[in-house]
This record gives structure tokens, sequence and C-alpha cells, in this order.
């Protein structure tokens, strides 16, 4: 089985990615335009047309606006709860063919069993999703994993619970205290609500719940994303984590980088 993830864009600005397995290929989220989301796929060698499903965790323009464009494609199934589809489908004309679930509920779809959870963000019903499939003991079809949680201010237990039992992470780190304090486009209230528990996890935060899982968990890969243009910089955050990569992690850290989804000039 030919499997394949990648983050098309994350940053403050707009999050997507593409899970392609043996039998599926799905967006988790679809913060981008949709005739953005497919030029980003057609530079991958995909296109929209064979894209099976869309997984949204919440409503927020960087994670739900490519749904306007996408909800062309009328047989194009997006999974959502009920929350965060009514407060995506109020600002649209065409209908969009909502898949409901129940945050919390586990469910499958072609080759994916899917289970979601909430998440602390200041948002309606904001989740986030494990995906596993394959076969246990297969040489073909091994058994996989991967969890996406961007957009919390803190880790909460029962998050803990969920990712570390994945091989593949992506994990929000979204603001260094330093920058976030020195920024001056910002106003008081705008940064009291990204640092709070309901906002989004900084470097520090997110540093402290890798290292817990460091050795403790099944993860492999961890990709950290949703990073600030203007309160980050991947050089802050290479450096930051630099202690939990090579022989001291049991898993491979990749900043994911926040310009890397500039439109081409």
């Amino acid at each position: 089985m030919s499997t394949d993830f990648q983050i098309l864009g994350s940053s403050s600005n707009g999050n997507c990615s593409l899970l392609r397995t043996g039998n599926s290929k799905i967006l988790i989220d679809a913060g981008f335009s949709g005739k953005r989301i497919g030029l980003m796929l057609e530079a991958v060698g995909e296109s929209i047309d064979c894209i099976d499903a869309v997984f949204l965790t919440h409503e927020h323009s960087d994670h739900a606006q490519g749904i306007r464009g996408l909800s062309k494609y009328v047989d194009l199934p997006v999974f959502a709860n009920r929350d965060t589809a009514e407060a995506v489908q109020a600002k649209l004309i065409k209908k969009v063919n909502w898949q409901l679930f129940q945050t919390g509920m586990g469910f499958n779809f072609r080759d994916l069993e899917v289970r979601s959870f909430a998440v602390p963000h200041d948002a309606y019903d904001p989740v986030g999703y494990t995906f596993h499939w394959g076969e246990d003991g297969d040489m073909i079809t091994p058994r996989q994993s991967l969890a996406w949680v961007t957009d919390l201010g803190y880790v909460p237990e029962h998050i803990r619970d969920h990712i570390k039992s994945v091989q593949i992470l992506v994990l929000e780190a979204n603001y260094d205290e330093k920058l976030l304090d020195g920024d001056e486009r910002r106003p008081w209230s705008l940064k009291q609500r990204i640092r709070g528990r309901h906002g989004h996890l900084s470097n520090d935060a997110c540093y402290e719940a890798l290292c817990a899982l460091n050795g403790n968990s099944e993860l492999r890969e961890v990709y950290l994303a949703h990073l600030s243009k203007d309160c980050n910089t991947v050089a802050l955050v290479e450096n930051k984590f630099a202690e939990l990569s090579g022989s001291n992690s049991t898993f491979k850290i990749t900043v994911v980088d926040p310009q890397a989804d500039a439109p081409a000039l």
C-alpha cells in the first residue's frame, strides 16, 4: 500500500494537508481558497477531482475558507461536527455535502479509522483527528497512523492519550513568547487571547508536550506546524527543539515553514 502525507501549507494564514493511503485521498482542513488548494494539489501531482473527502477541524477561515470554492464539487464529502458545519454553511450560498459526526466518536471512511476529539480553542466545537489504516503484521499494508492537532491553548491529558498512540503527529508551535510580547501590531487583548487556555500553543508548551512523549509513545515523525508568520520563526523553533533531535529523540522533527505557502509572484 502506498501512503503519502504532505502538508500543503500551514501558518496563521492557512492550513491544509493531503493524506493518501491505499484507498483514500483526503484533505485535512481547507484553509486556502479552493483555487489555491487546486494549485497546491497540482504541485504535488494530484487533482482536486481525485480527492475523496475533506475533514474540517473548526470554522475559522485559516482552516475552512476553501470550502466556498470546493462546494462546487457537490459530491465531495466534507466531514465536520454540527457546530462547525453550521458556522461554515451560514457564510455560503451553495449547499455543502456535509457528513456530520459527534465530537469524540469514531467512524470509518474507506480504509481509514477516524476519531475526533475536542481541543481547547475559541471556536464553536473545535476538534483534532487521529487516522489509522492498514493491518497489524501485514508487510504490504502495515498498520499506520496520523494525528492532526493544531489550534489549542494547552495540551490536556485526553489529547496526550490520543497522540501518543500514533506514528505521525502534526502539532502546533504557534508563537515565541518574546516575539509575541514585542509585536506592535497586536493589541494587548489579542495577545492575551493567543496565549490563553483557548488560544494557541507556544513553542515552550509544545516543547513540554513533546518531551513527555519522547520515549513514551509510538511517535516516529513530528511536524511542528501553524507557526505565526509574525511571532515565530523556523530558526527559533529549530533551536528550541534541537535537544529533541538525533539520538536524544525517538522521533524525527520537521518544522513547517510558514512562508512556504506564500503564492508565487
